[in-house]
């Protein structure tokens, strides 16, 4: 049906909105110059070469657009009523049984005639009818048919294919005598196939009338025989497959096009699908059209189509990398190597399984050899090479025969003869190897320009991308271009038929006009030709990049340089002269153009110098490419000043023609006298050696540059006036001095001055007879000790210097300068210094009368470094004073090991460097040092001789690039003074971080630029090359590439997210962003795949560009992509840089532009936000809107605008909220919110207070009245509802009874135990229990999961915990302070230390029990490498706790964890008893935990108050009677591999619950960190005979229960059993509601209401509905429950309660005798205080808290109902391991007494236990210790010691003056020095703890 005219309007805006958006848009090498957009599926389009005009097919509509698309014609083609078993209409006597209903007209065939002015187009629809429209008007039909009253038969209707999916190719052509033909192949629709599987009729319709090829006329003037066959017979211009052997020919047409006098129909056979990749798929067949009219007469009969008729296989590929579906083909006529002129190829897009595809390149030439080589065998007889095709009109013929001697011509050869076999097919196909690999190729066009092959190719994601080929059919560059939509391209694309440098190609709803290049993009001849796109070329004298077309100077030769005549033509310029004094009397310069330039005769050619200034240039000769002109120089004046400090200035100079600058260059004008003032000391020889023509006037002294101005002219530096500087002896200060000079080139007697510079000048005296002077009477002084004068001549009375060359200098000294002692005071006498050590000071040597020659005893005050290797070659640096003043007298020795001093790094008495030699043993000393053998010095510190020793190293690969900062971990690591990390022993790893068990370096560039495995070893003092046990070996692997960054535009704000997407970013430790000119920002790496980076802010808007740093390696990219490099669909080669743009700030603004809004208090507040057009591309979740400090949810989005809701209340309820708009860091107050509504709100409160008032005194009247009538019917009314209560307390009994019976044996039978279970790795497991409150805290900041998609779904990834993480440093952080922390882990591992520290903090007031629990576990981790000293101190601790207890109640102790040592106590339990835990407990545990959660869900569950039909809790228990019944539903989820399950759900569940349950279906064998969160997902279901439907918990359709919005069920959406339904990731996660449980109890319901309105909801309207019950007798349920888990309890007790004979719990029996030892030391012989210390220390202290906290265990999703039931439990086992009986009664907690009759039984598990325990060999220190050291083994490095050791110093640190004096009042800590120590720990440390994010 046509549109109307509304539609019609609303059109035409849409086309206006799309085509403003997509004009001009310009990426890479391709522009897109107009669109036009389809509302339906395109088909066909076809392009007039005459006019220009383009015709445009689409899905029920036809389009006739101009050569800029823009709509001419528009008509509409259908729907139309018809069926496919009827029959056209057009047929007169056509009758149809069958039903005709509306159906869909697809183009298959739409093909122009210019001659007869007719546009053909053919449809699906009746039997794939045929039209003849006019040309000048589309919708108007040019040839009637067929005619009224005229004879028609099917095959003249039956044309085309008649289904959407059936393929249909055709082309008209002219045949014998001018006569029009068409020429058809349409894939076979009839009976059998799969088009129309219902086809069940007995008349074949398609195969009587529609063969597969035919020709058909196409006269107009001769109707009758219109859409006919045509010649007589008219079966010979046919091509029909006989019916039997259709299944094996499924011909799949893609292309016909005239060749030559050829016809080339390109095929694929579908019915080869699926078999062999090397069968081939892709035909190519072959007929001779009659076209050659001068070799035939009129009279002569017409080829016959199965005559010519001859294929053959086409294959892309070999060696089983083969393509073997054809998607599109292209012929052309093109240049390569192998021929000097064009000839033609078939360019092709074929593909394979997975999207991948490739292109291919047939020479026709080859294709017609083998078509003649198979006719000349077929004529010889049987042939393997060639076979005889079974058709319907030639009968079967499966071999050649053998045709005698005929020889065939070569007419024969081509097209066959009527005596030959026929039609015939070539059984080996043409191969050829793919010039070109990409996934996702659909279509194909190729174009020859200035002997350049460029193709384009479109693709399936709406990307279109121009290949550049060279000679051999390579590819030497490629450029891509986003089109519109992500649509596929159509498989044919034609360029622009007047204009070759445009091309039209359509997509799914888009036909499109591509300028095939941008060249106006690239700024410079030398950019231009070096893209190398054969379109491009530099328009020389417009100054331009440009097609050749748009180069209107490209008439004019050698105007239009072209990418094949290479960047040496682009003009250059040279100047001559190029270096002009600003003196000379120069008017013109000579300039010489290189390179392709035309003709510039009689054209205006201009000299421009800038500032406006021109002059007119004069050609002189053209040699070519080479031209000679002159350029007049404009006057002197106008080149500006020369800089100071500068002697020239250079002054660009351009060519103009035309008024337009062709070339540049420059040339420099000088200044002589500059050169002289600028070097004013070396005047002379400056000026003669400069790089202009200068000479020495010697007359003015000046520098020259004109010789001819004076004869006393110097030209030759050597010839200078000079001094001549020697070397002067030191002299001390205050001493005045005569200094003798020697001078060349200067007349005796010239008045002379003496400066030294300081201020005063001296005489200068000339000596007789001699070229010399002295400078007399000069006294120099200095308050330093040392200070050195310069002395320079100059002429009296003038500034004017002699030439210095090499400065003269005078030292200067003072004995007395500076804080030396006697060494350097003596040791200066070396420097030439006359100083004497006298007075206990430093004086000079005639100032002293009694010298000391004997120092004082060296004194050494530091030494470094304190380790070194045992075989020597440590560079030992020893500092202090008096270390003697000549290294000669100098010894060093650390013990009995000497150290030699090396001369050349001695510093007199303050610091000398020895190296020491080799040690036989490890041993460690004081470093000695001694002067001449007597004067000894000792060191302070010892020096250790050690045995490095190498434990691991991290991460063991890394790029290609290097950057790699590799972790090596050890012992002794720091030892020596030069440490070098050597990569297999040729490169250095450069060393960032060095301790003594740690080493850090960053990694060199591989050598190699493929993969390879190195070695790694530590270099110590130029020794041996340690490495680790087996040899350390680093893994090169290929550099990680980016393929794109999306998006490539931010705006000026920063703070845009940009995605990196590549490959191997495993390999990257850090990334950083820089854009040029901009700034930098640090990236993350999410996944290998995915790097996120915020843009830095810009100041303008600019294009820039983005490059990125790898491991602080610059990112260099993967280079330009070969032919075999297969691309990602968006995948653009770079070379390690990456556009990036910056535009304005998006503008937002409300509605109508205003800027105060109005809102009462309580309403919900919508606001309409429009968005100002912007090239960024925003989507939704870029932005937010905040009201004051409330989030404003954005409920509805669009390109124009956004609506922003508020249902909530404001945090404020009054004055002016801001509404504020935040786009990454942009933020900007659009308009504020009014709150208003205050005395109106007060009024109606007034008026509500007065009603209320007289309603309730009408009320209680009423009440008054009534009282006495309501109590007879009252009694009468209780009897009845105490018969009913009767009724159905004896029903809920029946089931629960009933229910207690079959439960037990539902649960087994669904109890899936093959999954896996999910534990958690130790290293977590500890962080759990040790820092319980601080991993819950950083879990619930984990909100926002990130997935990565696997083959078996999405799953979340996992974060990793601070203290398992590596702590870096920061940058301001002072050497010392590793030093300090390393000495501070030395003071904790002395045990003396260490109490005194735990009891020094535990005495402070302020020191609060979360802070001995925090400073319990943090020692543990610290100490974790060594358990066995971290269990004796934890027993002195406990020593010192019972000492405590024992004096009071010694019952108490440990019965809470208030003090340091009890948290230390449960953290050395959770480590000890893990492998127990895993081994023996987990399995029964996390059975028990499967068994409530399944027994949970099989009852109704309130999803927001959580309360349930089965539990063991009594307040979660749900005390009403829901009735619910079980259904079981289909689900999939979609985009990912992953098998449909069945899922049990209840009708009552919410879409929230429904989801749950499926996620656990279909994740049940991941940990649970690993499912996407219930949000993140969205369920469709799928009704029969409906459209799907989204299912939500509160949509449009939710009712209204009590005023309470009822959460929606699948009940509500009346979803029946065996439903299918689908399960498919969010795109973004919406946070409309939050989480169920969390919404207002006020505003939902679900399935109850509170508890507290329980009583009033049962008065309302609900009373009639459900009947009225006492909630207790619902309790029956926890009886229920319980008996269904008693066995899964009474196993996990089980287990926890026995001891396995393998495996006993030797930490247990340890401590356990501990107790017992320190019971029987102190007196206690009372057993029930033993029996409560081993309750408390294991059963309430470990087991109660794992029963309570499942997840420390395992990776589970530990729900607030399962945590309720697994607190009943916790509690009976602790009344299990009580002694004390329990007393209970009717009122005692449902918690208590439901497992009142197991616990006697408990409770003698629990002492048989102890007893068992205590049966056991008793365990040695020995054996405990050795088990403790494995367990530190097996768990090294597990943790971030360092920070550990840290947080610790914090405590340190704040109490640092109360531990302190602890030290100092223990005697032991007082005599080993503890305090210093710890005060030099806190010197060391100060403020400079690491900046590392703990909350530990």
């Amino acid at each position: 049906m046509p549109p109307s005219i509304t539609e019609r309007a609303s059109l035409k805006l849409f086309y206006t909105v799309f085509l403003t958006a997509l004009q001009a848009r310009t990426i890479g090498a391709l522009q897109i110059q107009q669109a036009f957009v389809s509302p339906n599926a395109t088909n066909n389009f076809v392009v007039d070469s005459v006019s220009g005009r383009v015709y445009l097919a689409s899905v029920n509509s036809l389009y006739q657009l101009n050569a800029t698309l823009a709509l001419e014609v528009e008509t509409r083609t259908g729907p139309v009523r018809d069926n496919p078993l009827c029959h056209a209409p057009q047929l007169p006597q056509a009758m149809c049984e069958y039903e005709k209903v509306f159906t869909d007209n697809h183009n298959k065939l739409l093909a122009l005639d210019r001659e007869q002015g007719v546009l053909v187009t053919c449809g699906s629809v009746y039997q794939g009818f045929c039209e003849l429209r006019s040309m000048e008007n589309a919708s108007r039909v040019a040839v009637t048919f067929p005619q009224e009253g005229a004879t028609v038969f099917p095959s003249m209707l039956n044309i085309v294919a008649n289904h959407e999916n059936a393929s249909t190719v055709g082309l008209i052509f002219r045949s014998h005598g001018g006569a029009p033909r068409l020429l058809v192949g349409a894939t076979y629709t009839g009976m059998g196939t799969e088009f129309f599987p219902k086809n069940h009729s007995k008349e074949d319709l398609r195969f009587e009338n529609t063969p597969e090829i035919a020709i058909r006329s196409l006269n107009t003037k001769d109707l009758n025989r219109l859409f006919t066959y045509d010649i007589n017979p008219s079966e010979d211009n046919v091509f029909k497959i006989k019916q039997e052997v259709k299944q094996k020919n499924k011909l799949n047409f893609v292309h016909a096009f005239i060749l030559k006098t050829y016809s080339y129909i390109a095929i694929n056979n579908d019915a080869n699908t699926g078999l062999k990749e090397s069968q081939p798929n892709s035909i190519l067949a072959r007929i001779c059209l009659d076209t050659d009219g001068p070799r035939r007469s009129l009279s002569t009969e017409s080829r016959k189509l199965t005559e010519s008729y001859i294929q053959m296989g086409i294959q892309c590929g070999s060696n089983g990398n083969i393509y073997n579906r054809l998607i599109s083909i292209y012929p052309v006529d093109i240049s390569t190597d192998s021929s000097e002129t064009p000839e033609p190829y078939l360019f092709g897009v074929f593909a394979r399984a997975g999207r991948q595809s490739a292109v291919c390149a047939f020479r026709v030439s080859d294709v017609e050899e083998m078509i003649r080589q198979g006719r000349r065998n077929c004529s010889n007889g049987p042939n393997s090479d060639v076979q005889v095709l079974d058709s319907v009109i030639q009968g079967s013929g499966a071999e050649c025969e053998a045709k005698g001697t005929i020889v065939l011509q070569p007419e024969q050869l081509n097209c066959g003869a009527a005596h030959l076999q026929h039609p015939l097919a070539l059984r080996k196909p043409l191969r050829v190897r793919p010039i070109y690999e990409a996934p996702g190729l659909s279509s194909v066009a190729v174009d020859s320009v200035h002997n350049r092959t460029v193709v384009f190719l479109g693709k399936s994601n709406g990307r279109l991308c121009k290949l550049s080929l060279l000679g051999n059919l390579s590819v030497a560059n490629m450029w891509s271009s986003k089109l519109s939509a992500n649509d596929p391209v159509h498989h044919i694309m034609t360029f622009d038929p007047s204009d070759k440098n445009y091309m039209y190609l359509m997509t799914t709803h888009h036909l499109l006009r591509v300028k095939v290049a941008s060249c106006a993009q690239y700024s410079s001849c030398n950019e231009c030709l070096s893209v190398s796109d054969a379109y491009c070329g530099w328009c020389t004298l417009e100054r331009r990049c440009s097609v050749q077309k748009d180069c209107s100077s490209g008439t004019l030769d050698r105007s239009w340089i072209s990418t094949g005549d290479g960047v040496q033509q682009c003009p250059l310029m040279t100047v001559t002269p190029s270096e002009i004094s600003r003196s000379a009397n120069i008017t013109d310069v000579g300039i010489l153009i290189n390179g392709s330039v035309p003709d510039l005769q009689g054209l205006r050619v201009e000299c421009d110098y800038g500032f406006g200034i021109a002059t007119n240039a004069t050609v002189h000769l053209d040699y070519g490419t080479t031209q000679i002109q002159t350029c007049p120089l404009p006057p002197s004046g106008i080149y500006g000043t020369i800089p100071f400090g500068k002697d020239h200035i250079t002054v660009p100079v351009a060519i103009k023609v035309n008024g337009v600058p062709v070339v540049f260059g420059s040339f420099i004008i000088y200044e002589c006298e500059r050169t002289g003032q600028i070097h004013f000391k070396t005047a002379c020889t400056s000026c003669l050696s400069s790089a202009w023509r200068c000479y020495w006037d010697q007359q003015l002294n000046s520098c020259v540059s004109n010789k001819n101005t004076t004869q006393n002219i110097l030209e030759n530096s050597m010839t200078c006036p000079r001094m001549v500087a020697h070397k002067v002896p030191p002299s001390p200060t205050g001493s005045t001095q005569v200094f003798t000079l020697d001078i060349k080139n200067i007349e005796h007697g010239t008045d002379l001055e003496c400066d030294f510079g300081n201020g005063q000048l001296y005489r200068a005296d000339w000596l007789d007879g001699r070229p010399s002077l002295n400078c007399s009477g000069v006294t120099l002084k200095t308050a330093l000790l040392s200070e050195a004068f310069h002395l320079n001549l100059r002429r009296k009375g003038t500034d004017k210097y002699i030439d210095s060359p090499q400065p003269m200098t005078v030292e200067v000294y003072s004995c007395t300068a500076g804080d030396s002692d006697c060494s350097q005071c003596w040791g200066r006498e070396k420097q030439g210094h006359l100083c004497t050590w006298c007075d206990n000071s430093c004086h000079p040597r005639d100032h002293c009368q009694f010298i000391t020659t004997h120092c004082p005893d060296p004194h050494i005050q530091k030494i470094e470094p304190l380790r070194g290797p045992l075989m020597g070659g440590t560079l030992l640096t020893i500092q202090g004073k008096n270390l003697g003043h000549s290294a000669d007298h100098v010894n060093v020795s650390i013990g009995h090991v000497p150290c030699k001093i090396l001369p050349e790094y001695y510093t007199v008495s303050v610091k000398l460097i020895c190296e020491t030699a080799a040690s036989w043993e490890k041993m460690s000393d004081y470093v000695t040092v001694s002067i001449n053998s007597n004067a000894v010095g000792v060191s302070r510190e010892m020096f250790f001789f050690v045995e490095p020793k190498l434990l691991d190293f991290t991460p063991r690969q890394g790029p290609l690039a290097g950057g790699t900062r590799l972790t090596i971990r050890g012992e002794f690591l720091d030892a020596g003074s030069v440490i070098n990390v050597k990569v297999n022993s040729t490169q250095n790893c450069n060393i960032v971080k060095q301790s003594s068990d740690v080493i850090k370096c960053v990694m060199p560039p591989g050598v190699s630029s493929v993969t390879e495995s190195v070695s790694v070893c530590v270099v110590y003092d130029d020794g041996q090359c340690y490495s680790g046990s087996p040899n350390f070996t680093f893994f090169y692997e290929k550099n990680p590439t980016i393929s794109y960054i999306k998006p490539n535009k931010s705006y000026l704000s920063g703070g845009r997210r940009i995605s990196v997407t590549g490959h191997s970013f495993h390999l990257v430790q850090s990334v950083i962003m820089e854009v040029s000119g901009i700034g930098q920002t640090n990236c993350s790496c999410v996944s290998s795949t995915l790097i996120v980076c915020e843009s830095p802010a810009a100041r303008e808007s600019q294009q820039a560009t983005a490059h990125f740093y790898f491991n602080e390696v610059l990112y260099r990219g993967n280079g330009v992509s070969s032919a075999s490099q297969k691309l990602e669909e968006d995948e653009v080669p770079h070379t390690g840089h990456f556009r990036f743009d910056y535009v304005e700030d998006p503008q937002f603004y409300t509605a109508n532009k205003e800027k105060h809004i109005k809102h009462h208090p309580g309403e919900p507040l919508i606001l309409i936000i429009n968005k100002a057009p912007s090239e960024l591309d925003l989507t939704p979740d870029e932005y937010s809107v905040m009201i004051g400090w409330d989030l404003c949810e954005i409920t509805f989005q669009n390109d124009h605008l956004f609506h922003c809701t508020i249902n909530r209340s404001l945090s404020a309820s009054t004055g002016d909220l801001p509404v504020t708009v935040r786009v990454g860091h942009f933020h900007k107050v659009i308009a504020t919110v009014q709150m208003g509504g205050g005395s109106e709100l007060a009024i109606v409160i007034s008026i509500v207070v007065c009603c209320v008032l007289l309603l309730l005194c009408t009320v209680a009247l009423v009440v008054y009245c009534t009282k006495s009538r309501r109590a007879e019917r009252y009694w009468q009314k209780t009897l009845l509802q105490m018969e009913e209560m009767e009724s159905q307390i004896r029903d809920e009994i029946r089931k629960g009874f009933a229910e207690l019976q079959t439960d037990m044996t539902d649960l087994t039978k669904e109890l899936n135990r093959t999954q896996g279970i999910p534990f958690l790795e130790y290293k977590q497991f500890v962080t759990r229990t040790f820092f319980p409150k601080m991993c819950s805290d950083y879990e619930r900041r984990l909100v926002q999961p990130v997935y990565e998609n696997s083959p078996l779904g999405p799953r979340a990834l996992s974060e990793t915990h601070p203290l398992l993480q590596n702590c870096q440093p920061s940058n301001t952080t002072r050497p010392n302070v590793d030093e300090g922390i390393t000495l501070f882990s030395t003071l904790l591992n002395n045990k003396h230390f260490l109490v005194t520290f735990v009891h020094a903090l535990e005495q402070q007031k302020d020191f609060a029990v979360r802070d001995r629990c925090n400073i319990a576990s943090l020692l543990t981790i610290a100490l974790h490498g060594k358990l066995e000293y971290y269990t004796s101190i934890m027993k002195e601790l406990l020593v010192d706790l019972i000492d405590a207890s024992a004096s009071k109640n010694p019952k108490l102790m440990l019965r809470r964890t208030e003090s340091v040592v009890e948290k230390m106590l449960t953290n050395w339990m959770s480590i000890c008893m893990y492998s127990y835990l895993k081994e023996t407990v987990g399995e029964p545990f996390f059975l028990l935990l499967c068994a409530i959660k399944q027994q949970i869900n099989k009852g109704s569950i309130d999803a927001i108050t959580g309360k349930a039909r089965y539990t063991l809790n009594e307040e979660w228990l749900l005390r009403e009677n829901i009735e619910a019944k079980p259904q079981n539903i289909n689900v999939s989820f979609q985009g990912f591999g992953m098998d449909s399950v069945i899922v049990r759900v209840m009708n009552t569940d919410t879409i929230c619950q429904v989801k749950e349950k499926i996620l656990e279906a279909f994740y049940k064998n991941l940990p649970f960190s690993q499912w996407p969160k219930e949000e993140d997902v969205e369920l469709e279901w799928f009704p029969k005979g409906q459209s799907s439907r989204i299912l939500h918990n509160l949509d449009d359709t939710s009712i209204m229960e009590d005023g309470r919005k009822k959460l929606n069920t699948t009940f509500h959406y009346q979803i029946p059993d065996g439903a299918s339904l689908a399960m498919s990731m969010k795109d973004k996660r919406e946070n409309t509601l939050g989480r169920v449980k969390d919404l207002d109890t006020e505003k939902y319901v679900h399935l109850v209401l509170p508890h507290d309105e329980l009583t009033e909801t049962r008065k309302s309207h609900r009373q009639s509905h459900r009947k009225k019950v006492l909630p207790e007798i619902y309790l029956t349920r926890l009886l229920s429950t319980k008996g269904t888990l008693q066995k899964f309890l009474d196993d996990l007790f089980q287990a926890i309660l026995s001891i396995p004979p393998d495996k006993p719990p030797f930490a247990v029996k340890y401590f356990f005798d501990f107790l017992e030892e320190q019971a029987d030391h102190r007196g206690i012989t009372d057993p029930d205080t033993l029996h409560i210390w081993k309750t408390n220390s294991l059963p309430l202290r470990f087991w109660v808290n794992i029963l309570k906290n499942p997840q420390f265990v395992f990776d589970i999703d530990k729900t607030d109902h399962m945590d309720a039931c697994l607190s009943v439990i916790a509690q009976a086992f602790i009344d299990a391991c009580s002694l004390s009986d329990l007393q209970l009664g009717k009122d005692s907690p449902t918690n208590k007494l439901l497992y009142a009759k197991e616990i006697p039984e408990y409770k003698k598990r629990v002492q048989c236990y102890y007893k068992q325990i205590q049966e056991m060999a008793p365990l040695s220190e020995q054996e405990m210790n050795a088990h403790l050291a494995e367990e530190s083994r097996k768990y090294r490095n597990e943790f971030n010691t360092t920070l550990a050791l840290t947080e610790i110093y914090k405590y340190a640190k704040r109490y640092r003056h109360q531990v302190v004096n602890a030290l100092e009042s223990n005697p032991t800590a007082r005599r080993t020095q503890l305090q210093h120590k710890f005060e030099q720990v806190i010197a060391l440390v100060e403020d400079n703890i690491y900046e590392c994010s703990s909350e530990a």
